[in-house]
């Protein structure tokens, strides 16, 4: 066991910290500190170090440079098995640190709360980032607490006042991932950030747009053959590749979307099959669409594909015989997916600024299905529902999914009422001669009331999933259990806009 006698404590967010700082005074422990965090320290009433009297240098550059100083990683960084060192330390009066706490600049959450590209570089943190990594490499003789995430580990290490070379060893993994993350997000923005990273479109949702996209679309597909990308090809396939990741489980899927919504979607043991049973559920609406596989594309798919007019294939590989065909249109845009989109945040201009929220990554698994009638859906329905649940996601509010076998059957979109959503979608099925008995429905909101199960009813379609979350459930509860319907919550809204 390795003593903790001096420790260096250095942190943005100061939540959790006030045990922390206590624990290290209560035990005797020498504490060095700077800026906010010195002062946090300080108003605690607890003896704290300044790093400025120590190292006898003051902060400079509005305290750009606070910690980097040869006393400070001197401390971090000498050797307690090294004579030499030590022999060093002693002459220029340099103290060993045994504990360094680190809670970084937040630059993520900088960069997602749609900041000024100046505010974001200051938020690169140097010192911190720095601590961190001479910490973690002297694990030997130091202890690295790289995030508050770890105050309360780091806390029970603190109370017996020493740490094992397991504890640092560990405490030094989690800094260098802390530490890859964060220069990873650094990266990101600045790549996303050079010359503009602008492509110039045809023109923007209308031709009397400009338009151009600033980012790196070669880092998500590249383009094989075809004309040049537009705004509107732009996002759709932007909402083909965001839906085709939740859905992507190994098993073939096809998605064939137009105006950001799928029109026709399943999965099948063969992308040839999946792609016929997607085109089905509206082969109008598929005319100059968007086309996603997260299969290669065979020669039989790719003889299916070529007789439809669309605008947009993208599927992570074609086969040789399969391209050759597809590229006899000129025209047709073929996109190798190399990496499916990572979205954090959503970003809209609105009024005279910019909305921002976290994006939308939550999915609904089994095991978070809640059962709120007496009878159960079957084995089959509930993969359904679950299928069903992923595209109502993906699909503009107000809206209703129907999916029977892992086929979108029709879908209700972008309508001011629920039922009208229900409605289209049921005239949309029965237009294309799908039996409705037997089907799932899913929302993506509660229902208010229950006329959206009553007409579902009517149709044959016997199990339901929604958030829930209506002062009226019971109300749609009772209805499913007068008339042996299945009803699942899931308790996550769905709203896209």
């Amino acid at each position: 066991m390795k003593p903790i006698k001096t420790a260096l404590v250095s942190v943005f967010n100061k939540e959790g910290l006030e045990p922390l700082a206590r624990a290290l005074h209560k035990n005797g422990i020498e504490i060095y500190s700077t800026g906010g965090t010195l002062k946090f320290i300080e108003d605690l009433g607890l003896k704290v170090n300044s790093i400025e009297d120590y190292t006898g240098f003051s902060s400079i550059l509005d305290g750009r440079v606070k910690t980097l100083h040869p006393k400070i990683f001197g401390g971090i960084l000498s050797r307690s098995n090294n004579s030499k060192d030590h022999k060093e330390l002693t002459e220029l009066n340099i103290k060993v640190f045994d504990l360094v706490v680190v809670d970084l600049y937040p630059f993520q959450q900088t960069v997602e709360n749609g900041k000024s590209k100046q505010e974001i570089i200051e938020k690169i943190d140097i010192g911190g980032i720095s601590l961190i990594r001479a910490a973690a490499k002297n694990h030997e003789d130091c202890l690295v607490c790289a995030s508050k995430e770890q105050y309360k580990k780091t806390l029970s290490i603190i109370q017996r006042k020493a740490s094992s070379i397991e504890e640092r060893t560990q405490a030094a993994i989690h800094a260098f991932e802390i530490s890859s993350d964060y220069d990873s997000a650094i990266l990101n923005y600045l790549k996303n950030t050079q010359s503009n990273s602008n492509t110039s479109l045809r023109y923007g949702e209308n031709p009397h747009q400009q338009a151009h996209f600033k980012g790196a679309l070669s880092e998500i597909f590249e383009q094989l053959s075809g004309k040049a990308l537009s705004y509107n090809n732009l996002l759709d396939i932007d909402a083909a590749l965001d839906l085709l990741k939740d859905l992507d489980n190994q098993e073939p899927t096809c998605i064939v979307l137009k105006h950001n919504n799928a029109c026709g979607l399943a999965q099948r043991p063969t992308s040839l099959m999946a792609y016929q049973d997607a085109l089905a559920a509206d082969p109008i609406s598929a005319f100059g669409g968007v086309i996603a596989l997260n299969k290669t594309v065979d020669l039989q798919t790719a003889q299916e594909l070529h007789k439809l007019f669309f605008e947009v294939l993208i599927a992570p590989e074609f086969d040789g015989q399969a391209l050759e065909l597809l590229m006899q249109k000129s025209k047709r845009v073929l996109l190798r997916l190399k990496a499916y989109p990572s979205k954090k945040t959503q970003i809209r201009t609105v009024l005279n600024g910019t909305l921002v929220q976290a994006f939308n990554n939550k999915t609904v698994e089994k095991s978070e299905l809640i059962l709120k009638t007496h009878k159960e859906a079957s084995a089959t329905q509930i993969e359904d529902l679950l299928f069903a649940n992923k595209i109502v996601k993906h699909t503009k509010s107000n809206t209703i999914v129907l999916v029977k076998n892992k086929q979108l059957l029709a879908s209700g979109t972008g309508q001011t009422s629920r039922v009208d959503a229900l409605c289209q979608a049921i005239e949309k099925a029965k237009r294309f001669n799908f039996d409705l008995k037997d089907a799932v429905m899913a929302s993506d909101a509660f229902f208010p009331f229950p006329d959206c199960v009553e007409i579902a009813h009517k149709q044959g379609i016997n199990a339901v999933i929604q958030p829930g979350g209506s002062i009226k459930d019971a109300l749609s509860i009772e209805f499913c259990d007068a008339h042996k319907m299945a009803m699942y919550f899931t308790g996550a809204r769905h709203f896209k806009h």
